[in-house]
């Protein structure tokens, strides 16, 4: 059992909403895994790339310009481990592996798709920024 500092004791799946800074440090040491997953671009990648349907890791490679051989195969490990996407291992020869989302990687189409969509709608405003600061940084 965890004690806070305002000696409430909180059972396993319990939680106080009124502890306050406290849970939000433990929360956000909890999130900070799963966003770095989910926040890279890699992973993203695959999810976007499987969401219309599952793919063998050649089929992966190919629809993702500029990945690494070993880099998607850290990235779908790192969605198999979280739970994002399923491998399926067929025995044939030579073996043949698909790759397809979860129910829970299914349920990550709508948010990158939206965050997808946001990036659109403000590159240019981004580009620009850049721009401004890069000046900036250079006559300083």
């Amino acid at each position: 059992m965890e004690q806070l500092q305002d000696s409430t004791i909180l059972s396993p799946g319990h939680k106080d909403v009124t502890a306050g800074p406290c849970l939000q440090t433990a929360g956000c040491r909890n999130v900070a895994p799963v966003l770095n997953r989910v926040g890279d671009k890699w992973s993203m990648m695959i999810v976007m790339t499987l969401s219309d349907g599952s793919k063998r890791f050649s089929e992966l490679k190919r629809a993702i310009d500029g990945i690494s051989q070993r880099m998607l195969t850290l990235s779908l490990r790192g969605l198999e481990r979280d739970g994002m996407v399923s491998r399926t291992v067929t025995p044939t020869i030579p073996p043949r592996v698909d790759y397809e989302l979860t129910e829970l990687g299914r349920s990550l189409r709508e948010p990158v798709k939206a965050l997808g969509d946001w990036a659109i709608k403000h590159i240019d405003c981004i580009r620009s920024a850049q721009r401004r600061f890069d000046e900036r940084e250079d006559a300083a």
